[in-house]
């Protein structure tokens, strides 16, 4: 009786396992090629319905923009007039929404892939566009508007060259506004935050636009611009002060498919991370002056006082007590006026003085040497007359 207790016991047990198995099938092949999981969908419920296809024609669905209507829920950029109970199809973008059921999504409230080009496009205007607000305002907009594009992206298990230029020009917007709002720090308190949280999303963007390259080259698909955002996740590690990226930059590099560490722009950011780890500051500068694109000094140059910051301290621990190091030559090797250069050493409480002609010296062997803390005003590169 114990031993036919004891087998049927096994027998629902088995059965059991293989029932689980059954109905776990279904979840695991539909997930098995599903486009990378942006962050920005992390949290929405809809991992058991099928792919949604959105018919949305509209920037902002009508029902939202009813509802944000009513509550008086609108952007100063959305106002009609001014007008905070009144929107239109062309001003309202439809919110970032962290947490969505099952029930709650409609392919009306979905906008398909050429809508949500319109709305980045209709966003990428409002940023060269928009003067009349403090940058903190229009950035807060817009980063919000385009964590909701990449929500639906990730609904609609969209995978795509298109898919991947969205995510690239939403990097971009990350990038500049990384550069901006750097440049806001001593102007409005909230700057540091939104500094931080913009890097946040741009890592993750960042992770999500490789995903997309390696499922669209698959199908023979490749971006132009592929090198360079590369290229940008490395140039983040100039800095000490941006999120955990997981991995360690070497075993990412290793990852690389060989082509891309021959281009310029993947040659150019090895090579900076190079001239900064050995303390090579004159071939750091000048190489930042020369290669750098657009977008990568852009990314880098909130990073430049870090290591100037760096470079003085090697001079004041290197340097002999009597003989104080001219600050005219560290400006030229850092390629910064001498007069921010002057306040980037107070920043890092070291003294200057004057000799009896009237140059301006860094003492060395002074013990009072700190990193700063607080985030350092940011100076671009200057290009000296004989370059």
């Amino acid at each position: 009786m114990e031993r036919m207790k004891r087998g049927s016991i096994n027998g629902n047990s088995e059965r059991g396992r293989r029932n689980e198995e059954e109905r776990r099938r279904p979840y695991i092949t539909r997930h098995a090629n599903n486009p990378p999981k942006d962050s920005a969908a992390s949290s929405s419920s809809i991992s058991d319905r099928q792919p949604l296809v959105g018919s949305c024609p509209d920037m902002c669905p009508g029902k939202e923009r009813a509802q944000r209507e009513r509550l008086r829920d609108l952007s100063v950029f959305e106002r009609l007039d001014g007008d905070p109970r009144r929107t239109s199809p062309l001003l309202a973008v439809k919110k970032f929404c962290r947490t969505i059921t099952a029930s709650d999504v409609n392919s009306s409230d979905i906008r398909p892939i050429a809508v949500l080009r319109k709305t980045l496009d209709y966003l990428k205007k409002l940023l060269e566009d928009s003067t009349n607000h403090p940058f903190e305002v229009l950035h807060d907009f817009i980063f919000d508007r385009t964590r909701s594009i990449r929500q639906e992206l990730t609904m609609q298990n969209i995978v795509s060259l298109e898919a991947a230029l969205i995510y690239e020009d939403i990097i971009k917007f990350h990038i500049i506004s990384h550069q901006k709002l750097a440049r806001c720090h001593g102007k409005a308190e909230s700057a540091s935050s939104l500094s931080y949280l913009n890097m946040e999303q741009l890592i993750k963007c960042l992770h999500s636009l490789y995903d997309m390259y390696d499922l669209i080259g698959k199908e023979n698909c490749i971006s132009k611009n592929q090198a360079e955002f590369y290229s940008f996740y490395a140039l983040i590690h100039l800095s000490s002060n941006v999120p955990k990226m997981g991995e360690s930059l070497s075993l990412w590099y290793r990852q690389l498919a060989y082509p891309i560490h021959l281009t310029k722009e993947m040659r150019f950011a090895r090579a900076i991370l190079r001239y900064s780890e050995l303390g090579n500051f004159k071939m750091f500068f000048r190489t930042v002056a020369n290669d750098a694109t657009d977008l990568q000094l852009f990314l880098i140059e909130p990073f430049l006082n870090e290591v100037r910051a760096r470079a003085i301290m090697y001079v004041n621990h290197s340097g002999y007590k009597l003989q104080p190091y001219p600050l005219r030559h560290l400006s030229d090797t850092l390629m910064i006026k001498e007069e921010e250069l002057e306040e980037l050493c107070l920043n890092c409480r070291l003294e200057t003085s004057l000799d009896e002609s009237g140059v301006r010296l860094l003492p060395c062997k002074q013990t009072s040497f700190c990193v700063p803390k607080s985030a350092l005003q940011i100076n671009g590169i200057l290009i000296p007359q004989n370059m």
